[in-house]
């Protein structure tokens, strides 16, 4: 395996995509997903890195320095999991001892950020190599019909949403479900999604979403490109004329993956617009059975256990030049005096 890097890099699209349709993997990997990130957070600092093997690329990954000796996958907030892609069935040991061997400076550890167990298997500990939990989170599979699933659901969830139907129907409000798939119809999504978010309380922080913000910019580019080619979801759930939820999707590998919830946090507390859109974007999904699996990525909350049981875990990877050193970070980690980040 021969590992070459490139500074400063642009992500190669032709060779990136090639392997990413080769592995079959995740639209979380995609280059139109990835691409998005590296204009709007990348700041120049990441480096790419392509492995070579028997004459053709098995692994890509988009990599940063996080100080002196320490190099990690690119990982911005918007990415469910690290940039790294490789072949099934390659040793991720293997592939990082190489990569070890070829990044410059001599660096102490690798971290490969937020891997997903179900593209990269997770390893076991050896002398170098160490794994951490990162988060749990959830998923929902798409499979026989919406009613049998949703009978397999909680009575209390059942019988709360049924109540908050019959709640709007009284008051003579129509819930009404929108999918768009369009490109053209993504400008105007992502302002609405960013209106509604920056109403709530993530405007106080900085972190809302806005049409001319770095956010902003990167959901649009990112779900234009995706809806350019019929892998892209936008959901937005109306009481009547008002706007009250949104979700910001996207598809591939048999799955939809819900990136970006928000809703109208003026909407009276008795009312869950976000749970009402999830039930009737459940209920679309199963009824057209074009997906597997429903994914949200996110760390697992309450809510999520009443719509499913299936939950997987989240993990990081460092690898460290030496075994020493990964003895003496696990013994800092599990030290509740010491001051670290791990």
């Amino acid at each position: 395996m021969k590992w070459t890097l490139q500074a400063g890099a642009q992500l190669p699209l032709a060779s990136w995509s090639a392997l990413h349709a080769r592995v079959n993997g995740s639209p979380l990997l995609a280059a139109g997903f990835v691409q998005p990130l590296l204009a709007q957070f990348g700041d120049g600092a990441a480096w790419l890195a392509s492995c070579e093997h028997e004459g053709r690329t098995v692994a890509m990954a988009l990599l940063v320095r996080r100080g002196r000796g320490n190099w990690a996958t690119f990982q911005p907030a918007q990415a469910p999991v690290g940039l790294w892609l490789q072949e099934p069935g390659l040793g991720l040991e293997a592939l990082l001892a190489a990569l070890m061997r070829a990044l410059p400076g001599m660096p102490l550890v690798i971290g490969v950020t937020q891997c997903d167990p179900a593209l990269i298997v997770r390893p076991a500990a050896t002398g170098p190599l160490r794994t951490m939990d990162y988060i749990d989170t959830a998923s929902i599979t798409l499979q026989g019909s919406f009613d049998s699933y949703w009978e397999s659901r909680g009575k209390n969830l059942r019988a709360n949403l049924k109540k908050q139907r019959a709640r709007l129907d009284k008051d003579g409000v129509v819930p009404r479900l929108q999918i768009s798939r369009a490109a053209h119809d993504v400008a105007a999504a992502v302002a609405d999604y960013g209106r509604l978010e920056s109403a709530g309380w993530k405007a106080g922080g900085g972190t809302a979403v806005g049409a001319d913000n770095a956010q902003g910019r990167y959901y649009r580019a990112m779900l234009e490109e995706f809806c350019a080619r019929d892998a892209g979801c936008i959901y937005r759930y109306w009481f009547g004329e008002q706007l009250v939820a949104m979700d910001l999707c996207i598809e591939g590998a048999g799955q939809l993956i819900v990136l970006k919830t928000t809703y109208d946090e003026s909407v009276p507390n008795s009312l869950s617009p976000t749970l009402l859109m999830r039930e009737a974007a459940c209920r679309a999904l199963f009824d057209e059975g074009r997906l597997a699996r429903l994914e949200f990525y996110g760390k697992v909350m309450e809510w999520h256990t009443r719509w499913t049981s299936e939950v997987r875990t989240l993990y990081h990877v460092n690898f460290y030049r030496w075994p020493l050193l990964a003895r003496l970070h696990a013994s800092r980690i599990h030290d509740p005096k010491a001051n670290h980040v791990p």
